[in-house]
Formats: C-alpha cells, structure tokens, sequence
C-alpha cells in the first residue's frame, strides 16, 4: 500500500483508508466477528488509517476499533468525530469547549487510547464562530489528545477562516466520481493551504463496486432506503450511466471498484479515501487501487 502524508508536516497514513460507519449497521447487519476480521483485511493489506466517530451507533464504532486493537495488538493510526449532541434532536450540534471535551474524552475511553491522529468537527454549530472552535481544538492538540484537528462537511471560506487560526490538518466531504461538488474550491483550496482532502463515500455507497446495490433488499436499518439516488425511477437511470464505466474498467482489466478508487486518488497527492465496507471480500476488490496509473 502506497503511502500519503496527512496535513502540513503530518504522518504518513495508507493512501486508501477504512471507514468504520459500517461496523454500526448503517449499511445492514454486522456483527463483531465480521468487523474483526475486516479488519484483520485492513491490517494485512498495509491499511494503517481508520475513520471512526463518536455518532457511529452511539459509540458502537469506537468501542469495536478500541477492543480490537487490545485483543489484536495492533494499533491504527485513527480520526474520529464529535460535536454533534448524542441523542439530541435531528441537527442539534454543540461545538463549546465543554461538550467536544467530554466527546474527545468519550471516544479515547471508548477506542482506549490516549491520543487519536486526528479529530473532526462533524457538524458545525452555527451559534459558535469557527475561529472560536479552532481555538478549542488547538488547545486539544497542545494538550497531547489529538495530533491533528480538522472538519467534516464545510465550505472553503470556512476553512480559510478557521486556518487563519491554526493549521487545519483535513477536511472531509462526500467525493467520487458521481459526487463532484468539492471541485468547486474545496479540492483546490485544500491543496493551497497543505490540507488533506478526506473523500468519503468515494464508491458512491456501494454504486461503483463490482455489483449493483439491490434497494429492494435493503434492510430498514440501511440509511441509503430512502434516499433519491436509489429510488426509481433515478435508480435505473444511475445503473445505465454506470454500466459504460464498468465496461471501461473490463476492458482494461481492472475492476469497477478499483478503477472508482483510483480516479479518486489521482484527483491530488493530498486525497485519502476513506472507502467504508463491513465485509474483508469486499475490501479486497478495492485495496489495489493505490497502484493503478492512469
């Protein structure tokens, strides 16, 4: 696995990491013993980055990475997420001192760790100015908690803004080849100020992989039931676009998933996909992306 450097003077992570959602049941059931052992994919396949946070099924999320790296002994290089309020109403986020400090406290008990790589503001509080915030997640990083702080889902003028503070290690948005909103400033806003650019969904939840989702058997807990990109008639509409671009990538020898991955990683040298799945076959259909050259 070829290797990507995480922000400004940061360390080396995995070029592809792992996302840790569906560990939780966002995307179906799982159980532990499955998670374990992609994991076990991710580790043996030099992945050395996972992507967790606290809201991932309460907790649930962190608490498998933590156990898993005590029975295992071995460690990640970890991001995770807080400032969103844990059972509170539907976008009611807390970005005050006090609440990301019990979140970060929260999620170094739940994945028993001292310090994580990196930490994310996972949903703005629009009543906290972003330079405040940045203040709050600079004195983490100089307390030894964090190694990095960074942002999930903001726009590049807000990025600017909390940099001016302190160096922003990342940001991450939803980015893949039928996602292409950070083209228009966050890509190139990162790649000016020596910020990483954390693509997640980059496989367009399961729609560029080797085999088309099937809705119809989603379970209810799958949060992508109800969205409009997998409903009809959109969802038919999707597969035909898609089925020209899996007919390039056999025609080249390479697989759907791979091919997806690799536009991904050719977008910037400062892009680290964070590609989620629950299940170690999967995983390994799209851990050689790193070495395709277009």
């Amino acid at each position: 696995m070829k290797t990507r450097k995480l922000g400004a003077g940061g360390p080396e992570v995995s070029a592809i990491g792992l996302g840790g959602m569906s560990f939780t049941g966002f995307f179906g059931p799982t159980n532990k013993a499955e998670s374990f052992k992609c994991l076990d994919a991710a580790r043996d396949h030099g992945i050395t980055f996972l992507d967790t946070a606290e809201m991932y099924g309460k907790g649930l999320s962190e608490e498998l990475i933590g156990e898993y790296q005590q029975v295992r002994g071995h460690n990640f290089k970890i991001a995770t997420k807080g400032g969103i309020v844990i059972g509170g109403k539907r976008g009611e986020n807390d970005n005050s001192e006090t609440a990301l400090r019990r979140a970060l406290e929260g999620s170094l008990k739940r994945l028993r760790v001292e310090h994580v790589e990196l930490y994310y503001i996972h949903r703005r509080d629009w009543s906290i100015e972003i330079e405040d915030v940045a203040v709050t997640l600079a004195k983490f990083k100089s307390e030894g908690k964090i190694g990095g702080f960074g942002f999930s889902e903001i726009a590049p003028s807000s990025l600017r803004r909390a940099h001016a503070v302190h160096q922003v290690t990342a940001v991450q948005n939803e980015y893949s080849l039928w996602t292409r909103y950070p083209e228009l400033g966050m890509l190139q806003t990162c790649r000016e100020l020596d910020v990483t650019f954390v693509p997640f969904s980059p496989l367009a939840r399961g729609m560029l992989t080797n085999s088309y989702p099937e809705p119809a058997k989603f379970p209810e807990t799958d949060f992508r039931k109800n969205m409009p990109r997998f409903l009809e008639p959109n969802f038919s509409a999707n597969c035909k676009l898609i089925s020209a671009f899996r007919d390039f990538a056999r025609s080249r020898g390479w697989s759907t998933t791979e091919v997806a991955l690799a536009w991904v990683l050719d977008q910037g040298e400062h892009l680290v996909p964070i590609p989620g799945t629950r299940s170690a076959a999967h995983l390994k259909e799209w851990v050689g992306a790193s070495e395709i050259n277009f």
